[in-house]
Formats: C-alpha cells, sequence, structure tokens
C-alpha cells in the first residue's frame, strides 16, 4: 500500500513511507487494541426473552391471528459485574 501511495502523482515520498512503516510496526499491537476496545458495547446480554402474541377473539372470524405480533425482552448489564 506504501509502496503504491509513493508512485501515486501528489503521493508521499519514500522518507514518508519508511516512517510509517516503522510507525505501524512498532505500535500495531496497540493500534489494534485499541480499536477493539473502542468497538465493543459497555454492555452484555444478560437474558434474552421473547413470544408471539396472536388475536384470540375478533368480532369476525377471517381477522383472527391475521397480526401477529412477536415482542422481544432484552436485560442487559455492565461488563465484568
Amino acid at each position: 500500500f506504501l509502496t503504491a501511495q509513493t508512485k501515486k502523482s501528489g503521493g508521499i515520498t519514500a522518507e514518508q513511507a519508511a516512517v510509517i512503516a516503522k510507525f505501524w510496526k512498532n505500535h500495531r499491537v496497540k493500534v489494534h487494541e485499541s480499536l477493539v476496545s473502542r468497538s465493543r458495547w459497555d454492555n452484555v446480554l444478560r437474558n434474552i426473552s421473547w413470544r408471539v402474541d396472536l388475536k384470540s377473539q375478533h368480532r369476525h372470524l377471517q381477522q383472527i391471528n391475521t397480526t401477529p405480533v412477536a415482542i422481544v425482552e432484552m436485560e442487559l448489564g455492565k461488563n465484568g459485574q
């Protein structure tokens, strides 16, 4: 990638590419850990339950069970607790 950037018009110089490559080699693990920690949720899923509600009574027989509704309940907790 860096080699291609040095060959582009208006790209970086070979010296700049060498500095970037050295920085990446020395700090790759720290950069990765930082990105992973920022992308995680602080909360964790403790419990999940769901059900489907159906109409069981209606004036007209054709309208029974025509629009089922799914209900999902999630319980969240803090990570590490």
